[in-house]
């Protein structure tokens, strides 16, 4: 029985008007669920399962919701799930007396319950429990979807998350994985020494990346706030206080564009590390992420979304500019000039923004437009423009590039690491940079942060930083297609 046993045609304001009227009637015999306050489990459905042999024959007290019910007159069969899954209970009438039988079939699917009797096996082998005594706790008003077939609407899955977990058993499973992720990072970096930290979410600049922020206004101090974009200057001002290793696990916002890789708040991790390089950074990245996929699918060879990927290390390390030349045969170690730079994207078709035309800025469109969406197995693409990477230390050998790298897998990029530019100078020039291109309507660039400029005066050690965005690493990790997928409850335009 999937839903109320003779009324499976009626629309659902009937549902639920019936399921009203049987709330009133367990009013007026004094049995309101809604009054009890506290009921005394003494087991999962997982726990009943895995010691079988252990609890046959003794009593548990279990609760959880109604998922399937069968009436066969004076003996029923329910299913409950509960946190961590689901089981059988045998009721009879027998057992429970005539006025409490009654009340048990008057149950509806999505009813939650409480179940005290001992354990057993059916005749088909199946772990139950033979009820001594059924308690209802919440009396569900409204009908479980499609009479419990499966919610299958993706608009309404994302709006009534709660639903979506009661049906869906797969989704459940993926964020049972996504705290397993989060904790098990933990793990790694507080092995590593690294100090968990918390930073703020609301800031008067908007610094750390490129991107448009969320703007606000805090009435007592009559000033602008932003919503952070990325915690960087701030963990890094840690660093220059004597903090050499400090992470965060922290929601950023960002108040652009939405897509399956895209969410306007996300969740990252960033870390940095006082006398570490982006080498490092490498090599941690590599750690984490493998570790990760081994916690929770036990191997290195996974499947995201139909394509075989093997995330055994070493990874793949190559230069953006040595990537282009892979991919299209232009070496842009040969084009030296902004003018010539621009001359091969005009031949090639490549689109350029309005006041990005100079050569670092021409190489990263090239590395976008060809090279991105071929890099399937992991790559560390490293060595970017300064132009593109404001908060890096140059490279000795080319100070027109960067000690930069991303992290592809699958044709998307999963984490950006520096090394750290901590030459307080440099760093001024970059960022009044930003604060020209912002002045010039660029909504994207950064701020001047002259108290950050301040910190690097005081000096900050050479370090490597490493930012992995987690919702997408989710995403990898548990072959989900959108990152709504995995946010409990992802940003969504109202409804009219």
């Amino acid at each position: 029985m999937m839903e109320e046993n003779n009324n499976q045609e009626l629309d659902i304001n009937q549902l639920m008007a019936v399921r009203r009227e049987k709330l009133e009637k367990l009013k007026e015999e004094g049995k309101n669920p809604f009054e009890i306050t506290k009921f005394n489990k003494t087991h999962t459905s997982k726990e009943i399962k895995d010691n079988y042999e252990e609890l046959e024959g003794k009593d548990v007290t279990v609760a959880g919701r109604i998922i399937a019910k069968r009436i066969m007159g004076k003996a029923s069969f329910c299913h409950i799930q509960d946190g961590e899954g689901k089981v059988q209970s045998y009721v009879s009438i027998n057992d429970l007396g005539e006025d409490s039988y009654k009340h048990f079939k008057e149950y509806d699917i999505g009813d939650i319950i409480g179940i005290t009797g001992f354990v057993f096996k059916t005749r088909t082998e199946e772990i139950s429990i033979h009820a001594k005594e059924v308690t209802l706790l919440t009396k569900s008003l409204k009908p479980l979807p499609e009479k419990f077939h499966g919610l299958k609407d993706t608009d309404l899955r994302y709006r009534q998350r709660y639903l979506d977990l009661i049906v869906n058993t797969e989704v459940r499973d993926t964020f049972i994985k996504r705290s397993i992720i989060i904790k098990e990072l933990r793990n790694i970096l507080d092995e590593k020494g690294y100090l968990e930290v918390e930073t703020p979410i609301l800031n008067n600049l908007i610094t750390g990346d490129a991107a448009r922020p969320f703007e606000t206004h805090h009435n007592t101090l009559d000033i602008d706030m932003y919503l952070r974009i990325a915690p960087e200057l701030n963990l890094k001002r840690l660093v220059v206080g004597g903090f050499e290793k400090v992470y965060e696990i922290c929601k950023n916002f960002r108040n652009e564009g939405m897509d399956i890789k895209h969410n306007p708040e996300f969740t990252n991790v960033e870390l940095y590390s006082a006398y570490e390089d982006y080498n490092d950074m490498m090599n941690i990245t590599e750690e984490i992420i493998t570790r990760l996929c081994m916690k929770v699918n036990g191997t290195l060879k996974i499947n995201y979304q139909g394509t075989d990927l093997d995330l055994s290390t070493p990874w793949k390390r190559i230069t953006m500019i040595d990537s282009i030349k892979e991919v299209t045969g232009i070496d842009f170690n040969e084009i030296k000039t902004d003018e010539e730079a621009m001359k091969i994207a005009k031949e090639k078709n490549v689109e350029l923004e309005e006041g990005k035309t100079t050569r670092g800025h021409i190489i990263n469109e090239f590395f976008e437009t060809f090279v991105e969406e071929t890099l399937i197995q992991p790559t560390f693409i490293m060595d970017y423009p300064v132009e593109v990477s404001p908060l890096t230390k140059r490279k000795k050998d080319d100070p027109s590039l960067t000690e930069r790298f991303e992290v592809f897998i699958g044709g998307r990029e999963y984490g950006n690491a520096y090394s750290e530019l901590n030459d307080p100078i440099d760093q001024y020039e970059r960022l009044k940079k930003q604060a020209e291109a912002r002045a010039n309507g660029d909504e994207e660039a950064g701020m001047m942060d002259e108290d950050f400029v301040n910190a690097l005066e005081i000096g900050l050690p050479p370090t490597g930083g490493l930012g992995i965005g987690l919702d997408r690493l989710i995403m990898l990790l548990t072959d989900s297609a959108s990152i709504r997928d995995v946010l409990l409850f992802p940003t969504m335009k109202p409804l009219a």
